[in-house]
């Protein structure tokens, strides 16, 4: 069960305890959601996969031509996820990119072809985890079944993080922001309202300070299916300053392959206020190189906690630098302890038994004895006194 559990979050970065490294993969993918919770320090993270995207109706408002603009379009490409904790548990940074190839159909408004291969995002990014409530463990109450199978209500309070990144302008020319790079806000909640059923909400600020301002909401249900298998359902809504409201809906599942790496699929619909038929597939994995070492203080005699030696070098000596080879000990074998045999208790009639059994071997022995240096006596004085025949008789 408790695996059960763990698998739930790799699909979306879900995890049940405080801490924030499991030994499972957390992956975000294949949802658009984040989750609070980073991917633990010491840990080096890869999430990518290809898609296929098609508009079928995009019209948005052109501040700087004040017109209206209508297209649809054809892209294939990839998304990259890299992540990573090095300082603390509840830390994480990451670079979102995306690399597309894009065929634009313009139809308002005047009717032209435009084709790109190039990066379509650019985003560095960091969240931090600022609260987590503890669930109580029914598995350590033994005396009430009610209390142990009962809802933990606890479970409706979310955990909670924060994220704040940068969109850099390093793109292609149909992904340009006119007005140049823009910070990215978001806040991000958890709810593990079951061992099997995750809640995953999301508000996010996009391109903030930018006549292209995008406010959007995500909500992401999660289901573990088998101890490898879990599927997940999603809604997203945009609320945009110059193109009308989307809202997406989506659906997929992941299978987990080992403990660092998982496959995933997706198919996701818009529906719009214009009547937009968009839809995107997408098939991804998700890797990681697990460097995570638990923290432990080390005390004194008399309680007091010392200070541990840091190892030398940078990122990549860190990175790739090979487990040190442990001392030899010299084995000893544990000497065998004899286990004293317990006598069975006996009755009061039961021990006069015993004791007579063992007075009458004591005086049969005695007897034995006695006997036996009578005859020898006899033997002995029969050797002395022997007197052998003379030889005229």
């Amino acid at each position: 069960m408790r695996k059960i559990g763990w698998f739930l979050f790799f699909i979306l970065c879900f995890q049940l305890s405080f801490a924030q490294y499991t030994e499972l993969i957390n992956s975000k993918r294949p949802g658009f959601s984040d989750s609070p919770y980073s991917v633990g320090t010491g840990v080096y993270q890869i999430e990518a996969g290809f898609f296929y995207k098609k508009v079928g109706n995009y019209l948005y408002y052109d501040q700087k031509t004040k017109e209206s603009i209508r297209y649809k379009a054809n892209s294939i490409g990839t998304d990259i996820t890299i992540r990573t904790s090095q300082f603390f548990e509840r830390l994480e940074l990451d670079l979102d990119l995306a690399f597309v190839s894009e065929d634009r159909d313009y139809l308002q408004p005047t009717v032209h072809q435009e084709s790109v291969v190039g990066l379509s995002k650019l985003t560095f990014g960091a969240k931090y985890m600022v609260y987590s409530p503890k669930y109580t463990d029914k598995t350590k109450e033994i005396r009430s079944w009610k209390k142990r199978n009962s809802y933990d209500w606890r479970r409706l309070l979310p955990t909670v993080g924060v994220y704040a990144g940068l969109n850099t302008n390093f793109l292609s020319d149909l992904h340009k922001n006119p007005d140049g790079m823009s910070p990215r806000i978001a806040i991000f909640t958890q709810n593990d309202l079951t061992d099997k059923l995750i809640l995953l909400t999301n508000f996010v600020s996009d391109k903030l300070f930018t006549d292209e301002l995008e406010n959007s909401f995500i909500i992401t249900s999660t289901y573990s299916l088998t101890e490898k298998i879990a599927i997940f359902g999603e809604v997203q809504g945009f609320l945009r300053k110059n193109v009308p409201n989307d809202f997406q809906y989506g659906a997929g599942g992941a299978y987990l392959i080992n403990n660092n790496l998982q496959v995933d699929a997706s198919l996701r619909f818009i529906s719009d206020e214009r009547g937009d038929n968009t839809f995107l597939t997408g098939i991804g994995l998700s890797w990681r190189l697990d460097r995570h070492k638990d923290k432990f203080n080390i005390v004194d005699s008399e309680g007091n906690v010392t200070k541990q030696k840091k190892e030398g070098g940078g990122f990549f000596s860190r990175l790739f630098k090979k487990d040190k080879k442990q001392r030899k000990v010299k084995k000893v074998k544990a000497r065998k302890q004899k286990i004293k045999k317990l006598k069975p208790k006996m009755s009061k009639a039961q021990k006069r038994v015993e004791k007579e059994q063992k007075k009458n071997a004591k005086a049969a022995k005695k007897e034995a004895k006695a006997l036996q240096k009578q005859k020898k006596k006899e033997a002995d004085d029969y050797n002395n006194n022997y007197e052998p025949p003379k030889e005229n008789e």
